[in-house]
This record gives structure tokens, sequence and C-alpha cells, in this order.
């Protein structure tokens, strides 16, 4: 590592976008992907189809947290002691994280198979949806270890510098994925069990190629069973800031079950419009979280190293940068929602509900870039108990709260305007909790970009 530094800090802008830029072309990629198999999906024109598979998104939330629990807390912990130029602590928990994630992922399978038939009815599965749900539900959960591995390197590899690399395995992977949907859901006709197998083989892959590049191009990071061991203090580390990146996949998991639960009495139709609403909402999200986790090892690894002037600095820049990019994808998708909805689907009823939860959906993107952001930074500092909040805000109980009163007092409309008041409230919430943490440390600088 003598040779050459891990980030180049004297060009801060330049290199944030270094590290950016192949997370963000890696989500394009995830959107693509998830965007082809609501395509080919919807092409089927079976609207109880749809509706199976969307009702499995929590699903996929869920196993992305397991994987985020070790793979964004470990990333943290490991920006962390490299600003710090701990080696040997960087091996042992890039090898713990490693193979606690192969452990994880059995462990939460097995139940998952055991009890898949009320796990399905809680999910919202009817009878008209239940085997198309089962079908797909049964192979992403045999599937669950290699799921959960994914989000292990492509984190770590980050922590190290190694975005493109990570995002050549993300990719490859997403690509397989695209390839095999139309040959396995129509080709084939093999329908949802189809789209489940293309997903769980695309993982496989970037699991393949991320070990390769870790074996042959990491600097700093192992694999080796005999260094995986970390102390009681660097297991919390993880483990706390893992948990808080990990209960935002499950709150938004739980969050997608309450909506659907919600439409059930409004028939199949509307879950199916949902469920298209919320890929195309991700071809905002995705970006914005792009750039926001993009920038989390530079964050850990200044904050580490002690560099609070340059921290600040890049923070004003990217709140500044993510709202305007925020402000400009909404405000595309929120003028050609029905467009973008006719391409996955040919339902007139479908696309007319959809066009209405989308264009409330994608209202609150800038609150929502705020939010994502400044979680990022607290943890990538190790705030675990801000960044702990956080997750539990936007899409987590603050959203429940916001939902069940807005709903209450507004029925459909409310439900329609829920999303959008909890982000408002959520990086309200996040300035705030910005301020009361970094108020006594010298130079910060506010949400607006003024030193404080």
């Amino acid at each position: 590592m003598n040779e050459k530094p891990i980030f180049d800090t004297e060009r801060l802008i330049p290199t944030y976008f270094k590290l950016a830029l192949p997370v963000v072309f890696s989500m394009v990629i995830t959107l693509i992907y998830n965007l082809a198999d609501t395509y080919f999906i919807g092409r089927t024109n079976d609207a109880m189809l749809v509706a199976g598979v969307s009702l499995c998104s929590p699903l996929f939330m869920a196993l992305m947290a397991i994987g985020n629990i070790f793979g964004q807390g470990g990333n943290s912990l490991i920006s962390r002691l490299l600003g710090k130029g701990d080696l040997s602590s960087v091996r042992r928990v890039s090898s713990f994280c490693f193979w606690i994630s192969i452990l994880a992922g059995v462990v939460i399978a097995v139940p998952m198979l055991l009890f898949r038939a009320p796990v399905l009815g809680l999910l919202g599965a009817s009878e008209n949806t239940f085997s198309h749900a089962e079908s797909y539900y049964l192979v992403i959960v045999v599937g669950a270890p290699l799921v959960i591995l994914s989000f292990i390197h492509s984190n770590l590899m980050r922590s190290e510098g190694m975005s493109t690399q990570s995002m050549i395995c993300s990719v490859s992977g997403s690509l397989l994925n695209i390839i095999l949907d139309p040959i396995f859901i129509s080709g084939l006709g093999w329908g949802a069990w189809g789209a489940a197998l293309a997903t769980v083989l695309g993982y496989v892959l970037t699991d393949i190629m991320c070990l390769l590049f870790v074996l042959k191009k990491s600097r700093v990071l192992s694999v080796k069973v005999h260094e995986s061991r970390v102390d009681r203090s660097e297991f919390s580390q993880i483990f706390t800031v893992g948990l808080t990146a990990a209960l935002t996949n499950i709150a938004s998991s739980v969050c997608v079950v309450f909506m659907n639960q919600y439409l059930l009495p409004y028939g199949d139709e509307k879950i199916a419009a949902l469920g298209i609403v919320l890929r195309v909402t991700m071809i905002v999200q995705l970006i914005l979280v792009g750039f926001s986790f993009g920038g989390v090892p530079l964050f850990g690894f200044l904050y580490g190293a002690g560099e609070k002037e340059k921290l600040n600095r890049l923070l004003r820049f990217c709140t500044l940068f993510l709202c305007g990019l925020a402000l400009a994808e909404s405000l595309i998708v929120f003028l050609a929602a029905e467009p973008l909805l006719h391409i996955f689907i040919d339902s007139d009823a479908i696309i007319a509900d959809g066009t209405v939860m989308l264009r409330w959906l994608i209202s609150g993107m800038v609150f929502c870039a705020i939010v994502l952001l400044y979680t990022c930074l607290f943890q990538a500092s190790g705030k675990a108990l801000q960044a702990l909040i956080m997750s539990l805000s936007r899409q987590g109980l603050l959203f429940i709260a916001v939902f069940l009163i807005a709903t209450a007092v507004a029925g459909y409309n409310g439900f329609l305007a829920s999303q959008l008041i909890a982000d408002a409230v959520s990086a309200a919430l996040a300035v705030v909790l910005y301020r009361l943490t970094f108020r006594k440390q010298s130079g910060q600088v506010s949400a607006g970009g003024t030193a404080a």
C-alpha cells in the first residue's frame, strides 16, 4: 500500500465521481434488469402472473438486507481501518464478512422453505396468485445463500477503491439475467419459475467474478478461513452499522407488504399496478442510491483519517448535486408516467391506476436524496444510532405511522400521499440529526452548504 494511496483526497470531487460512477452504472444495469424482468413478465399480459411475482419483491429486499449487514457494515469498518492504515484488521474483517454471509444464507433459507405457505399469505398472495408466487419464491429461497453473498464483495471491493471491478461483476450478472429472462419465461414457458431461475443464475455469475477479482487483484481483502475472525468491538461495529443498512431493506419490505395488504380489497389488478410502479420508481431511486452509496468509502476514509474539512466540503457538494439530480429525474418520470407504464403492460385499467400511483411516489424524490445521502454519512462515520433512526424513517416506522394515519383519514387518497409525506418528514429529520451529531465538531457544514 505504501507505493500508492488508496484514495486521492487532494482531488476530492474527481475521486468521488471515480468511486460513485461505477456504482451508478451498476445500479443502472440493475435497473435495466429489473425493468426487463417486469417487461418480459408483463408481456405475457397475465395480470395474476405479474401480481404473483410482484408479491415476492419484499423477499428480495429481505435477502438484500441480510447481505447488507455484512456488506455495508464491513464496508464502513474497512474504509475507516484503511484511513487509519490498519491492513491486518482489514484482512480479518473482510474474510469474516465473506464466510458469515454464506452461513447466514443457509440459516435463513431453511425456515423460509418450511413456512412458505404462511409467509406467502403474509406477502398478500391470494387464491389466484398463490401458484405463481410460490414458484418464484421457492427458487429464490433455495438460492438465498448465493443472493446474499453477492452483496459482500460488491461492497467490500469498493472500500478498497475497486469500484470499477465491482461494477463489472454486478453488470455481468445482470446481463446474464436479462439474456436468460425471455428464454426461460416465454421461450421455454417456465413463467415465474423461469424468471426466478434467471435471477439466481445472474447472482451466481456475480459471486464467481467477485471472488476472482478479490483473489487476483485485491491488495488488502481476504477470503482465507484462518483469517476469518473479529473481536467483539469489530463485530459490534460491523453489525450495528450493517444492521441499520439491513433495516432499510427490511423496512422497505414491510412497507410493501402493508401497501399490498391495503390494496387486497381493491383487487389484484391494483397490486399488479403497484408492482410495476415500484419497479419504475427505481429509475430515479437507484441512481440516487448509486451516487449516495458510491461515496461511502470516501466518507469513511476521510472520517477515519480525521480529515473533517475535506469531509464537510464533499458533503456540501453531494447535497447540492443529489438534490438537483433528483429534481430533474423525477420531473421527467412524472411527465412520462403513462408512456412508461405502457412499455410494461397493455391493460388500460392497470395503466390508469399505475399512472396516478407513479406520480405520487415520484414527487418526493428530492427529499429521498437527502435521506439517502445523510444515512450514508452516518453509516460511513460509524454513527450507528443515527443511521438506525434514518433506516426506520422514510420506509420504516415513520412511513407506517404516516400510512396508517393517512389511510384512516383520507382512504385511498391517503394511500397515494403517504410516501410523499413520509419522505418530507424524513428529510427534515436527517438534517436535524446531522446538526445534533456534528455540531460540536469544527467546520461543520449545514445541509444548505453554509458553515455552522
